[in-house]
């Protein structure tokens, strides 16, 4: 093993200059895996109906994604804290780029869900690792100001990539093969750049121990949990074999990863970071702050599509509400954090908007007024803005440079997992309201259930008659509202975690070992 080494002795010394040349490779990284899943989301409408997919399989496509990102967020992390950060990054890149293309080429749904399962690998650790990396370079202190940057590019990806997965599907010459290629050339590029940009300290311990033992049992009870979750009263009953065989398996499998992290030197998961009173409550506010960000961007453009009758394109423009509030809200609350160094009145305040933005959403049908439906989604961007980067900030902020990867991951694993059961949960209820729906619609009509999409998928509505057609909107369209009650129900968890956490000022410096002349002041405030 070769000698340590390191960039330079002092990175809170680090310029301006030399901290944005390293961040415009990471934001490029981040920027190309969020893509990727933005622009799906409005085309996977689309490209399921041409597979002909069910509505499970639908959700199985970002299930799957999911899945795996939350399942290897926490192993990226502890990685991180072991072996070089820029490798790693470089090697999530490699996998999300393989992954992307892959999934380009698939044929069936089937396919395509393993080829997304795959590049969510690839996806966990860029989206781990970035946060890694940044909290490597900068002090939580002027954090909150790149974090700006940071809402900006995820704001543009989150704008951008509907309106362009609806422009590649509405495009005859493209198809929506191309959601999934368009993504690889970024990412390369981006390797490219963080090559020459990302200059962080490699610090190689000797006798240096992964934890294989805990990540597998993590990733397999997470796992186990998560398919149940997806399947159960569809598939099989909730009192069922199949669910005691799956709910005990997984229960057991996380309880023996418990056992485990306990235990070794070097956790996956460190248990004393996550009995921090700060760790814990962001844990938890995480968990619903994932649920708003994958469950709205997932549902929202079925709704407009389906239940509205709006094309891929129209759906990404209308859209924009949400993404714009996430873009403004993380940008000023990203600077007024740094400007007083408090961080938790703007986390809180993020969170009840949140509330009142899913409230807002529980309401919709399928003839909804617009405008009516993009204050609601507004006021969810916001919300998700303000709080959803600084609960990774407030841990940060609170363990040593060395715990960084793994405090910050841990966060990640938790909304991903949020997002992950949101996504699985809202699917399934999602699917049992449009399926009770159209049997009331057929029954009503005079039509024997199950006539209207022999062999057809209920998402190809070309392929459909125009009278079942109008069932099928009115069935999206309606049932849309009841997932979002579940939605505003969860994130009020959110509201108790924030207003729960203790207040803290941000520290000036990289490591809480470190201090400045600004530290005492800080402190005494």
């Amino acid at each position: 093993m070769s000698a340590p080494t390191t960039t330079r002795a002092d990175h809170s010394a680090m310029t301006h200059r030399e901290i944005m040349e390293a961040l415009s490779g990471l934001l490029l990284v981040l920027f190309a895996a969020m893509a990727s899943s933005t622009i799906v989301s409005t085309a996977l409408p689309k490209i399921i109906g041409d597979l002909n997919g069910s509505q499970t399989q639908y959700t199985w496509v970002v299930t799957a994604t999911l899945l795996t990102a939350t399942a290897t967020t926490p192993i990226w992390g502890k990685l991180s804290d072991l072996f070089s950060k820029k490798l790693l990054v470089q090697l999530s890149i490699v996998i999300f780029v393989l992954g992307s293309l892959i999934a380009g080429f698939t044929q069936n749904t089937e396919q395509l869900i393993a080829a997304r399962a795959f590049q969510g690998i690839g996806m966990g650790g860029v989206q781990a690792l970035v946060q890694v990396a940044i909290a490597a370079m900068i002090p939580p202190r002027e954090r909150g100001r790149y974090n700006g940057y940071l809402g900006g590019v995820m704001a543009l990806a989150t704008v951008g990539g509907p309106l362009l997965g609806g422009l590649i599907v509405d495009s005859d010459w493209l198809g929506w093969r191309w959601c999934f290629f368009i993504g690889a050339p970024f990412a390369v590029i981006a390797l490219i750049v963080l090559q020459k940009t990302l200059h962080l300290p490699v610090m190689r311990r000797d006798n240096v121990k992964i934890d294989w033992m805990g990540a597998s049992l993590i990733a397999a009870g997470v796992s186990v949990i998560l398919v149940w979750v997806s399947f159960v009263d569809d598939s099989f009953a909730w009192i069922s074999w199949e669910t005691l065989a799956m709910v005990g398996a997984g229960v057991i499998l996380l309880a023996l990863a418990v056992w485990v992290e306990s235990r070794v030197a070097e956790p996956v998961v460190p248990l004393p970071i996550v009995r921090q009173r700060t760790t814990a409550l962001a844990i938890l506010g995480s968990l619903a702050v994932g649920m708003a960000m994958f469950g709205g961007s997932v549902f929202l453009g079925q709704y407009f599509q389906i239940g509205r009758g709006y094309s891929p394109t129209q759906a990404g423009l209308l859209m924009i509400p949400m993404m714009i509030g996430i873009l403004v809200s993380s940008t000023i609350a990203g600077r007024m954090i740094t400007k007083s160094g408090k961080i938790k009145p703007y986390i809180v305040a993020g969170t009840i908007v949140l509330v009142v933005g899913f409230a807002g959403l529980a309401t919709l049908d399928h003839d909804t007024p617009l405008w009516y439906v993009g204050i609601a989604m507004a006021l969810v961007g916001i919300g998700v803005g303000m709080s959803m980067q600084n609960l990774v900030l407030a841990v940060q902020n609170t363990v040593a440079l060395k715990d960084i990867g793994a405090a910050s991951s841990t966060v990640a694993f938790f909304r991903s997992l949020g997002g992950t059961i949101g996504v699985s949960v809202l699917g399934a209820v999602l699917a049992r309201q449009v399926s009770e729906s159209m049997t009331e619609q057929m029954t009503a009509a005079g039509m024997p259930a199950g006539s209207s999409n022999s062999g057809v998928s209920a998402l190809n509505l070309s392929s459909l008659p125009e009278a079942v057609q109008h069932m099928v909107r009115v069935a999206y369209g309606d049932a849309t509202g009841h997932i979002f009650l579940i939605s505003a129900a969860v994130a009020v968890i959110g509201v108790v975690a924030a207003v729960a956490m203790k207040p803290a000022m941000l520290r000036s410096t990289v490591d809480v070992g470190a201090t400045t002349e600004k530290e005492p002041a800080l402190a005494a405030k």
